[in-house]
């Protein structure tokens, strides 16, 4: 059964990339733009540390929160905690790769630098490039287009 319940976290952290890109894309970049917008102003527009956008935290963390109570409280859906904790991990991966390493918004580390930390870069710096909802690309965060992989300057 432990098995079971660590293959249902891993495929949850994996299906949290996807709907993380389709509430980006359909949701953040759509009807809830108004929540998102201030997240692609540059920075000494924003007022304070927290952004409209940081509410999407709760949009996600409510079924994380509703997983771990179902799964807690009812054995036979036991399996469902641990939706809630793919859940939960997705969104520790998120917070530390997009707010931590990306936006600095947290001083803990500055720059990784490996292929694939530049490619997640050059990705979001390609989303953040519009200021506008429409005609955006690269909404994921973890899987990356890979024309992102490719450098645009040499190093001798």
């Amino acid at each position: 059964m432990v098995v079971f319940y660590i293959i249902v976290v891993l495929v949850t952290v994996l299906g949290m990339e996807f709907v993380a890109w389709s509430a980006h894309k359909y949701l953040m970049h759509g009807w809830l733009w108004i929540w998102h917008e201030d997240h692609h102003k540059p920075h000494y527009e924003k007022d304070g540390f927290f952004e409209k956008n940081d509410l999407f935290f709760l949009v996600f963390a409510l079924p994380s929160m509703a997983c771990y109570i179902i799964g807690s409280l009812m054995a036979d859906y036991r399996w469902v905690l641990f939706i809630g904790i793919g859940i939960s991990i997705y969104g520790l991966i998120y917070f530390l790769i997009h707010d931590v390493y990306i936006h600095q918004r947290f001083k803990w580390f500055r720059q990784l630098d490996n292929k694939y930390s530049r490619a997640i870069l050059r990705a979001h710096g390609a989303h953040h490039a519009k200021t506008y909802k429409e005609d955006g690309e690269s909404f994921g965060l973890l899987i990356v287009d890979p024309k992102y992989f490719a450098s645009k300057t040499k190093k001798n």
